[in-house]
């Protein structure tokens, strides 16, 4: 079975989510975003350094390759890994402390502009930027777009810096393409591989979709990074990666990117673009196996519009067994829903303040209630 695991800002964003799911029922294998096959959270962000990924000097890790490189591949890594970066951050817990996670970026112009995944920096308090030189930079969000999981961010500089240019043309299944990522304790290493699929689907209403599909050997850490061609242009943004049980890398994807394309024209130009929600966590152990079968809603966030219109969560007990169910949502506007990956992608089709019509089995009785969509990001999952 193939399933999804979101792995975020702060950790794991659970398989078809608004926020997380309570639960993960998906045994073997899995695609993990750019948090998981790119993003690795940090365990002790308290510990006088902003995470493990730093040594105390702040000076760069020691540069050793992975895997051999062919001459000519060996060029442009060395080329274009000055333009690349290591991307921390600190940011909430769901249980009220504070948690980071390490990531990877790159500059596309030298004035400090970087781009990254989304996820990487969603819901920061503190993001931090080290070049290869050991350089380090405070770093602010300017614009995103949620859905297609790419961000820019802005870092402060006196000087210009190095930068990698977006791709000018479209890319072609079987070129070779070069990543460059943090993953496997590594600092800005390679990773080498094929284009083997354009427009790929994930599979999961919250992954972005019509991605890059390659053979490059990605893992926790990448997420961010870049995918090059042999112009040195910057085709995608790491993004998630199809992992088997054993956590091997089956296959990665990147979000495609283009010069002049409508993403980064919108992302260049300041928009900040979040998802529709409305407040729920769903619950993926039962996710589709009640009847009728919808999506099981697992806890409904506090001052979120779910909760506003009288949604209720499931109970459990201590062992976090469900003991009571909650309601389960088996339409929206009348389109039937089997699942919680049906919800999300229903609610994602619409658009921040559009209001949807939510069909709600409550034990055993059917009922409808209207819930406005908010930006994702003003509600509060973490409290």
């Amino acid at each position: 079975m193939i399933s999804t695991v979101l792995f975020g800002t702060l950790g794991t964003r659970h398989l078809a989510l608004e926020s997380a799911m309570k639960f993960s029922p998906w045994p073997a294998v899995l695609l993990i975003i750019a948090g998981a096959a790119y993003f690795v959270p940090q365990a002790d962000p308290s510990a006088g350094r902003f995470g493990s990924g730093f040594d105390s000097s702040g000076s760069a890790a020691t540069p050793t390759l992975r895997d051999p490189l062919s001459p000519a591949t060996r060029d442009l890594f060395s080329k274009s890994r000055p333009a690349t970066v290591q991307i921390e951050q600190l940011g909430p817990s769901e249980n009220g402390g504070v948690q980071g996670g390490l990531g990877t970026g790159f500059l596309i112009s030298g004035d400090g502009q970087v781009m990254t995944a989304y996820h990487v920096v969603d819901g920061a308090q503190l993001i931090r930027v080290k070049t290869l030189s050991g350089q380090v930079y405070r770093a602010r969000v300017t614009a995103f777009d949620n859905a297609a999981d790419v961000a820019l961010l802005k870092i402060d500089t006196r000087s210009a810096l190095p930068f990698l240019p977006l791709a000018s043309r479209e890319a072609k299944i079987g070129e070779g393409v070069l990543a460059i990522g943090n993953s496997g304790g590594d600092f800005l290493q390679a990773r080498v591989g094929r284009l083997l699929r354009l427009g790929a689907r994930a599979g999961q209403a919250d992954f972005p979709q019509n991605t890059f599909e390659m053979s490059a050997p990605l893992a926790p850490g990448d997420s961010g990074g870049p995918i090059l061609n042999a112009s040195g242009e910057v085709m995608g943004v790491v993004s998630y990666v199809r992992v088997n049980d054993e956590g091997k890398t089956l296959t990665s994807y990147a979000v495609p990117v283009e010069e002049s394309g409508k993403l980064v024209q919108a992302l260049e130009a300041g928009e900040k673009r979040d998802v529709p929600a409305i407040g729920l966590r769903f619950d993926g152990q039962h996710d589709g196996l009640t009847s009728p079968s919808g999506g099981v809603v697992a806890e409904v966030v506090a001052g979120s519009p779910a909760a506003a219109a009288g949604l209720r969560g499931s109970s459990y007990d201590s062992q976090d067994q469900l003991s009571q169910l909650g309601d389960t949502i088996t339409a929206v506007d009348g389109i039937r829903t089997r699942s919680s990956n049906d919800v999300i992608f229903e609610i994602r089709r619409r658009q921040v303040g559009d209001t949807v019509k939510l069909t709600l089995s409550r034990k055993a009785q059917s009922r409808e209630v209207s819930v406005p969509l908010v930006a994702k990001g003003s509600i509060n999952y973490n409290q």
